[in-house]
């Protein structure tokens, strides 16, 4: 059998083979028949590589934000939660220390650890857990974001955790974690109502929550806090899952799940008449807008990790990192 090698079959009977079956594929695909769907597909979020690379980036661009208090530098790798408390910090230091952070010492995440979920479609998502230089013992679980082709991956959630109360998880044969979706209710609440359930035990108590210093320990402090001589606290907590804040959550080895939530929350101290408030320090008075005179209003933002155990049981809160966001004086 003979080759043409010059190309000018494709201008006869080969090149009209070609476009009918062009045209074929295209009403297949067109109809629905043959589409391959990646946003159904379950895919790891990232490669081992990709999760290693991200770290290193947040890493070095946090350091250098720090150093500067410039909160540019590391706006490409932080979003959600965690860069809502981050861009506050950076902007109160810049606002008292506008030639740098003269006290800067750098972040080091060493003995990383990758927990990579198989999941379809956006956004996709992973966690680092490792040891950092500063927080103690505790290692530091980041939740890692990207929210399409293209975009950048960027730490969404922080918290800070002992080491052995991390969870074990639930990996396949090839290593790689179950997203656990925020409707589940195989668990004591379902994933996606954490951070509104955590909002109501605050303000009213209740057993959703495990005894411990984010959740009884907290109430506690608030209770001896709300009246003193002279000083009255408010409390408003609200929850927070709009976009890169949704709760995100991972199957553990016992059939529970790990979940990275966020949450809103609201302090106003009011003096007695004849009487103000004191700003507590600098940095809060850097975020503060209006004249503090009977009133201040603080206002938080806080991430958590908590143990969704399965099927019924309290929720434990492993970790939590809260962070001044913006104050109101009046």
């Amino acid at each position: 059998m003979s080759r043409d090698r010059s190309g000018r079959g494709l201008r006869g009977r080969n090149r009209k083979a070609l476009i009918a079956a062009s045209l074929t594929a295209w009403t297949l695909t067109a109809s629905g028949c043959v589409v391959v769907h990646g946003e159904r597909e379950l895919l790891p979020a990232a490669t081992r590589a990709e999760a290693a690379h991200a770290l290193t980036g947040f890493t070095d661009a946090y350091n250098k934000a720090d150093r500067a208090f410039d909160g540019s530098l590391d706006a490409g790798h932080v979003t959600g939660a965690f860069a809502a408390i981050d861009s506050a910090r950076l902007r109160a230091g810049h606002a008292n220390h506008p030639g740098g952070n003269s006290r800067h010492v750098p972040l080091t995440l060493t003995d990383a650890k990758f927990t990579i979920p198989k999941k379809p479609g956006w956004p996709r998502w992973f966690v680092a857990d490792a040891k950092g230089s500063k927080g103690g013992s505790a290692r530091w679980l980041m939740v890692f974001l990207r929210t399409g082709l293209g975009e950048p991956w960027r730490v969404s959630y922080v918290t800070l955790v002992p080491p052995a109360q991390v969870p074990r998880f639930r990996l396949d044969a090839d290593g790689w974690a179950e997203a656990v979706p925020a409707a589940s209710t195989g668990e004591a609440v379902p994933p996606g109502e954490l951070s509104e359930r955590y909002a109501a035990y605050l303000r009213d108590g209740g057993k959703t929550f495990a005894d411990g210093p984010s959740t009884s320990g907290w109430r506690t402090v608030r209770a001896a806090q709300a009246r003193r001589p002279g000083l009255v606290r408010q409390y408003v907590d609200e929850s927070l899952t709009r976009d890169d804040f949704a709760p995100l959550a991972l199957r553990t080895a016992d059939g529970g799940a790990l979940v990275f939530f966020a949450s809103h929350h609201y302090e106003k101290r009011t003096a007695a008449a004849g009487t103000s408030v004191v700003v507590p320090n600098q940095d809060v008075r850097a975020l503060t807008k209006g004249e503090v005179k009977q009133s201040l209003t603080l206002e938080f933002v806080s991430n958590q990790a908590a143990l969704d155990p399965s099927g019924g049981g309290p929720v434990s809160v492993l970790g939590r990192v809260q962070g001044l966001t913006a104050a109101q004086g009046e």
